[in-house]
């Protein structure tokens, strides 16, 4: 946990075990670790140095434990100095590259990233870098990572990134999925459904995109980065395109019951999760093996939403939804 300040594994353990006692020496804190003195007069004179520790005043070979709230917090701005330096420098080599940019050639619009890890390495790199959104086109089939298992997604959105997502509609078929897919918008995330999409990829702030590929009867899996220029337009424009004319996927409730509607007009329970994946373009079939239920149970709960508004076909049923605010 105090790794980000710059600590060793056994000296947040030896810091964390000074601050419960009122002084060791080598010995006791060797015994209390399972360690040998050495390592432990070794770790002592480590946090000394860092200020996280000081000799006793009565006794030289013993330590007292620095105040945490006035130890760790100089620590935590001298870290804080070191990030704001290190800004300055991205921002200055930035600029460098960025005078370089405008005399790139066609060819250096475009870095080519080959091999899995190194796409999944880039993968994470640009999602951490995101200040403001990220849009992306997830296929059903896995190239690298999978959705569900995008953890800096998670801190993204987490420091106010906007994440847009465009869903192939086959994804839901793996089991899970759609569980997943209603955690990402519970966090603030927006997803829309299409049948097939033409490609994977992300955007990050409008201003660089990642292109996965797979080749090969192989499978060998590379990827595109590609910078600011008509070619990265052209991605957007797709994106914006294939968003507008999508299917939202709508967030459902927990709880479970019959057909009946929350205050403020949202339908409740599992019919709430059935209606998300209807609208979304789902199978029944489909549908029934997301929410574990059978085939039997989702036509059974379709016709009573379909009862409760009146309506003749499932058309009508969409409809009535969007009326109700169901969707």
């Amino acid at each position: 946990m105090l790794d980000v300040l710059g600590l060793h594994d056994s000296e947040e353990i030896a810091y964390r075990a000074l601050v419960e006692v009122p002084s060791y020496d080598a010995g006791e804190l060797a015994v209390r670790l399972n360690g040998h003195p050495g390592q432990a007069a070794r770790t002592l004179a480590a946090l000394e140095r860092m200020g996280l520790a000081a000799r006793s005043s009565g006794d030289p070979d013993r330590y007292v434990a620095s105040p945490p709230s006035v130890a760790l917090a100089a620590l935590a701005v001298q870290r804080e100095q070191e990030l704001r330096s290190a800004q300055l420098e991205i921002e200055s080599l930035a600029e460098v590259y960025r005078g370089t940019d405008t005399e790139r050639s066609v060819g250096e619009i475009v870095d080519v990233v080959r091999g899995a890890q190194a796409v999944g390495q880039r993968f994470s790199q640009l999602q951490m870098t995101a200040r403001e959104e990220v849009l992306g086109f997830v296929k059903a089939d896995i190239v690298v990572v999978p959705p569900e298992e995008n953890a800096e997604e998670d801190e993204a959105v987490a420091r106010g990134v906007q994440y847009r997502v465009v869903l192939e509609r086959k994804s839901f078929e793996r089991p899970g999925f759609f569980a997943a897919a209603e955690e990402s918008l519970r966090n603030g995330e927006e997803a829309r459904v299409v049948p097939v999409l033409p490609i994977r990829m992300i955007i990050v702030d409008r201003r660089i995109a990642l292109v996965p590929l797979v080749s090969g009867t192989g499978r060998a899996v590379g990827a595109l980065i590609v910078h600011e220029s008509g070619m990265l337009d052209a991605l957007i424009a797709l994106f914006d395109r294939v968003w507008r004319d999508a299917a939202p996927l709508v967030l459902s409730t927990d709880t479970d019951g019959g057909v009946r509607e929350e205050n403020g007009g949202r339908l409740a329970g599992i019919d709430s999760k059935i209606l998300a994946l209807l609208l979304a373009g789902l199978t029944d079939q489909a549908i029934g093996n997301q929410l574990t239920l059978s085939l039997r149970t989702v036509q059974r709960r379709v016709r009573a939403l379909m009862d409760q508004v009146g309506a003749e076909t499932r058309l009508q049923l969409g409809y009535q939804a969007a009326r109700r605010g169901w969707a």
